[in-house]
Formats: C-alpha cells, sequence, structure tokens
C-alpha cells in the first residue's frame, strides 16, 4: 500500500506506514512546510520546563516517549515532569487546567487521552504562553488528519485512519502470504470507549474488507497480553479456522502465545516494542506498525523547546516517517535493526 505525499514537514517516524491502493493514506508525508513561530521569546540560556501528559506511567509506549522527553530536555537546558493521568481523559483534562492555572510549565507535550475533552484546556495553555506538542494522538475531533487542529499547537501524530490502514496493508499482505481463499482475519480491538480507536478500527475493518478479507471477529485486545490472550481464547472457540490476527503488540503478545508452534496463523502487531520485533524476525508475526516512540517523544520535546526559545518549526509532523520504511515493520524492513522499547 502507498501513502500518498500531502504538504508536510518530515521530522518523526519511529513508526511509518507504506499503504497500498483501498488502504492508501491520504494524510501521508511530513506536513507543515509552512513554520510556526514561538509562543514566546525567552533568553537563550533560561532553563525551561516541559511538563509530559502521558497516557499512564505504567505503560511501555508511553515510558518510551518519557524517555526521549528526558533525553531531549537534558540537551537542551530544560527539566521534564511526566504527569500520569492513568488513561483517563478526564484526570488528564484537569491535570492541564492545573497546570496551565500555577504557570508550572513552560512547554507541555500531550499523548492524549480525550483528544477532544482536552481541547478547551489547551487553548487556554496557549493563551498563557505555554508551547504545546500534540504528541501521537491528534487532538480536536478528526482523526484522518496530521494537521494541528488548535491554532498555535505543533503537532508530531501518527493519524489513527493512516495506522489502521496500515495494520490492514500489513493483514492483507499475510493473508497473500498464507495463500488462503477467503483470508479469515481477527481484529483485536484497543479500548471500545477511545474514539482513536473506534476511529482505526473502523479504517481497519473496511480496507481489509474492500481487499478481500473476511473479519470473522472484533472482540476487544487492549494493551496488555493478559486481555490479548483472552480475546484470542474467545476468537479461537468461534472461529478455530482464522488464519491472521491483528492487534496491539501487546495483545498479541498475549494472543500468539496461545498457537505457539503453529505456521497456519499469522499475527500482525500495532507497536514497535522489543517483544514485536522478535515476533516478527522468528515468523510467528508477519508484521507490526512501529512508531519509533522514543524518538518521537524527543522530537516532540525538541520541537517545543525550539518554538519556545523563538525559533520557526514545523507545525505538522508525520510520525510514520520518522521511519525508513513508513512504520509497515516487515521483517525485511526491520532486520539489523533495534526496537526502542520493551512491553
Amino acid at each position: 500500500m502507498k501513502r500518498s505525499t500531502r504538504a508536510a514537514a518530515a521530522v518523526f517516524g519511529a513508526a511509518a506506514l507504506a499503504l497500498t491502493g483501498a488502504c492508501s493514506n491520504p494524510n501521508a508525508g511530513a506536513s507543515g512546510a509552512a513554520s510556526s513561530a514561538a509562543s514566546s521569546t525567552v533568553d537563550a540560556d533560561q532553563e525551561l520546563r516541559v511538563g509530559f501528559f502521558g497516557f499512564a506511567k505504567a505503560n511501555s509506549f508511553a515510558q518510551a516517549a518519557w524517555a526521549g522527553v528526558q533525553e531531549a530536555a537534558q540537551e537542551d537546558n530544560a527539566t521534564a515532569e511526566f504527569v500520569d493521568s492513568n488513561f483517563d481523559g478526564a484526570v488528564q483534562v484537569q491535570q492541564l487546567t492545573d497546570a496551565v492555572t500555577s504557570k508550572r510549565f513552560d512547554v507541555v507535550v500531550i499523548q492524549a487521552n480525550d483528544g477532544t475533552a482536552i481541547t478547551q484546556p489547551v487553548k487556554q495553555a496557549l493563551a498563557a504562553g505555554i508551547t504545546v506538542v500534540v504528541e501521537f494522538t491528534p487532538i480536536g475531533g478528526r482523526f484522518d488528519t496530521i494537521e494541528p487542529q488548535v491554532d498555535g499547537v505543533i503537532s508530531i501524530v501518527d493519524a489513527p485512519t493512516a495506522n489502521g490502514e496500515g495494520l490492514a496493508e500489513m493483514g492483507l499482505d499475510a493473508c497473500t502470504q498464507l495463500a488462503v481463499q477467503p483470508c479469515q482475519v481477527a481484529y483485536l480491538q484497543g479500548f471500545d470507549n477511545y474514539p482513536l480507536d473506534a476511529a482505526r478500527t473502523e479504517a481497519a475493518v473496511n480496507a481489509l474488507k474492500a481487499g478481500g478479507a473476511d473479519v470473522v471477529a472484533s472482540p476487544i485486545g487492549g494493551y496488555t497480553p493478559d486481555s490479548g490472550r483472552t480475546a484470542m481464547q474467545n476468537v479461537l472457540q468461534a472461529n478455530p479456522d482464522v488464519d491472521v490476527v491483528i492487534g496491539s503488540s501487546q495483545a498479541i503478545e498475549g494472543a500468539s502465545a496461545l498457537t505457539e508452534g503453529r505456521t497456519d496463523i499469522l499475527y500482525v502487531g500495532n507497536g514497535g516494542s522489543t517483544q514485536a520485533y522478535a515476533g516478527v524476525m522468528d515468523g510467528s508475526w508477519y508484521g507490526t506498525y512501529v512508531i519509533p516512540e522514543k524518538t518521537d517523544g524527543k522530537t516532540a520535546t525538541e520541537l517545543g523547546l525550539k518554538k519556545h526559545r523563538g525559533e520557526e518549526v514545523p507545525v505538522a509532523t508525520d510520525s510514520a516517517d520518522l521511519t525508513p520504511f513508513k512504520a509497515i515493520g516487515t521483517k525485511e524492513a526491520l532486520t539489523g535493526l533495534t526496537a526502542e522499547y520493551s512491553d
């Protein structure tokens, strides 16, 4: 699947997607040849404060971004703090509101748990002179674009619809490798109450069906090996002849453990962890959608600090462009490479 290119400024992309045909990504490419002026001008030697509003401290993906945030802060005369909402959108909204009121940070990097609910406090942060970087998940009501949806923010994201299409591309390629018709595919959703997960799921399922696959199940697989194992048990009970299973890399770790040694089922993960790389390299996984999340977090922080110090920076970056293989992590693409984090 080939990703079409839209005007954008290439920056990040431990995860990038190459999509074809019906799975093409209309928003591919790093966006924003245009740049954004700093929200404030500070002395070059002034120490800045960075707040990282991550999904959850217990989440390996957020921890990978946090490692990048810390590294960038250390290299550019800044301190960094992880503000933990533990996957709760309402809590994150309140945390950001409180941080704006207390003027706690100069720069905030946000992994939005609820990209719609947090829009208002983001606007308040910008009005208070805080530089805001949207990292990984879009903030606003659209999930099919990497472009900023709030004027003044820096956007370095992976559009959920493009992510879903990339997963579908690998799923269809796995079907081709298995040479089965019709190919039975199970898609393990993340969280059923997350708008971004709903957008990703819809894009993936539609692309799979358009490519000729029979989507036989779409249970909640979550983001842990235990939830993935439970979902896979249900899939196998209802569809013992399933050919391809797609889900978060953590869920696929649990799911694939149930069929260890079988060569008639291939897996596709969503995440670039050490475990996902290992699954792809040993052949039990066809591929995994890779966002180099440490690089993503570091790049987001670098851009935020530069903007706050008065430099011009790209306003939109496709995270997929931070990898040379556009996030489509097949064995050929990952050979010789090392993952940036472990689950």
